[in-house]
């Protein structure tokens, strides 16, 4: 009889299985994961691929400024906004060890002691302990372990621990990012002083002018015309001096606020001493390998994996869940405190529980849709950052060469406005020209030299940008997660459809 029970339990058990199946088969996710090798380079990037290598995680170090060095350091060591990011991987750490712990047997004690006075006249009337005093205790040892034959808690600590090794890619981005910032507002910085320096070489230069025209007049060479027009710009330059002295306080406080320090701590930086020895080329297998280099791309790939999982966690929810139980304890009601330890008094019990969702009104169907939809959610947006990523590469190789050439083209109108503007102030001194044509040809000059300022500058702040949109040299192709890992594992049928979608995508390299 008892066989023929099991059986005919196993056999619903069965049915039921199959129907909780074929209600979950019926949501599937309909993003494909983006191939980066079939994206189209482009012209510039095949251009500068020249099988360079990535960059070194302390790439700062190629603008050979020790003072620079100190400063990136400092930053990395004493910005709240890297604390804020260690403490996010350090809650996800700790919740996937909690997620982890499902798929232990787990077990518990409870132990009550109660002293009990009896009335004399209870609602029955006096017992047998009328206003008498016992003890009334238990104690027991419970152990419940859930086979888990779903995978539900495995597929959840996974998820958990995808979580996890994604915040502390979130970490080593908002590192590469404090770095970016910090060579940023040292290079604007560095080209601040440039220009404190052509500005007070103006002014003094401007002030000798009008001392000479002063000279001249008052020999009777000159007119009052000349000594107005050389001392008309002297308010102006004096101006342009204090301005830049302000925006060399504000980089300073900028570059303190990085660090995590006070205003004062920048008050001792000296004038950058930025020489930048760099070879410019990328990566001959840029787009292929981009996926493994990028802290936000190793990032997205990890959140593609957790919310695989998720989809694992919420299609198991679909089949029974089988706890095995067991309990010892002892019971004494009655008699001495010691009574409890009595070999007469423990018991045990043991034995299997079932669950299995029935009729739930489509609360799983909809958990799994969500959970679906989070998927398609985060392949989106990890095939968005990486047209972005190498969209952002292209941009600063084109910024790059741009900006190469720039500055030589600047370079050559400094040389042309210099000697412009000492033969015109030759012959002012010697009396063959007016002072117009100094203004205009000094005018001309300081716009010069404040061109191949910044230019520089953007050439210096170019590289940084190239670097971060490399990576860092902060991620490694071992830190993200695998192509497997990234696909939940809920029926072939599903697998088909992604592979099929991913297949009839167009090729961008037509």
């Amino acid at each position: 009889m008892f066989p023929r029970t099991l059986a005919t339990a196993a056999c619903s058990l069965g049915l039921l299985m199959t129907g909780c199946a074929f209600v979950g088969d019926h949501v599937t996710s309909q993003q494909a994961q983006l191939d980066p090798a079939s994206l189209d380079a482009g012209a510039a990037l095949r251009s500068a691929a020249v099988d360079a290598q990535w960059p070194d995680v302390q790439w700062w170090r190629a603008y050979h400024d020790p003072q620079l060095d100190s400063w990136v350091q400092a930053a990395l060591s004493g910005s709240p906004t890297l604390e804020l990011a260690s403490a996010r991987v350090r809650e996800a750490r700790a919740m996937a060890s909690a997620a982890n712990a499902a798929l232990d047997p787990q077990v518990n004690g409870n132990l009550s002691l109660q002293r009990k006075h009896w009335p004399s006249n209870a609602y029955y009337g006096p017992g047998a302990f009328d206003n008498t005093e016992t003890w009334n205790n238990t104690g027991t040892l419970g152990l419940t372990y859930e086979l888990d034959l779903w995978g539900r808690n495995k597929n959840s600590a996974l998820s958990a621990l995808d979580i996890a090794h994604e915040r502390a890619i979130d970490e080593r981005a908002a590192a590469l990012e404090l770095e970016v910032n910090v060579v940023r507002t040292y290079v604007d910085l560095s080209a601040r002083f440039a220009t404190l320096n052509i500005e007070k070489d103006t002014l003094e230069r401007q002030r000798e002018l009008t001392s000479l025209a002063d000279r001249r007049l008052k020999a009777g060479l000159g007119t009052q015309l000349d000594l107005s027009q050389a001392e008309a710009p002297l308010p102006d330059y004096e101006r342009r001096v204090d301005a830049t002295s302000e925006q060399i306080s504000l980089d300073r406080n900028q570059l303190a606020t990085l660090a995590g320090k006070g205003p004062g701590a920048g008050d001792a930086i000296r004038e950058p001493q930025l020489d930048l020895v760099a070879t410019f080329g990328l990566p001959s297998h840029l787009p292929a390998e981009l996926i493994g280099h990028r802290p936000d791309v190793v990032a997205a790939r990890w959140a593609v994996a957790a919310t695989a999982r998720d989809i694992d966690v919420a299609k198991a929810d679909f089949y029974p869940n089988i706890d095995l139980l067991a309990t010892v304890g002892a019971f004494a009601a009655g008699g001495p405190l010691t009574l409890l330890l009595h070999a007469g008094n423990g018991g045990w019990t043991a034995g299997p529980a079932l669950s299995l969702p029935i009729f739930d009104g489509g609360r799983l169907r909809a958990q799994l849709g969500a959970a679906s939809a989070e998927y398609d959610e985060a392949v989106a947006l990890y095939n968005q950052t990486i047209v972005t990523a190498l969209g952002e590469i292209a941009d600063q190789v084109v910024r790059l060469r741009s900006l190469n050439t720039q500055e030589t083209e600047a370079q050559r109108y400094l040389q042309n406005a210099g000697t412009t503007f000492r033969l015109s102030e030759a012959a002012y001194r010697r009396g063959l020209t007016d002072y117009v044509n100094v203004l205009i040809a000094q005018t001309r000059l300081l716009d010069a030299q404040q061109d191949v300022v910044n230019v520089h500058a953007e050439e210096l702040s170019a590289y940084a940008s190239l670097v971060a949109s490399l990576g860092g040299g902060l991620a490694e192709p071992g830190d993200g997660a695998t192509a497997s890992e990234m696909q939940p594992a809920i029926g072939s049928k599903r697998a088909a459809q992604i592979k099929a979608k991913a297949e009839s995508r167009p090729d961008s390299h037509s």
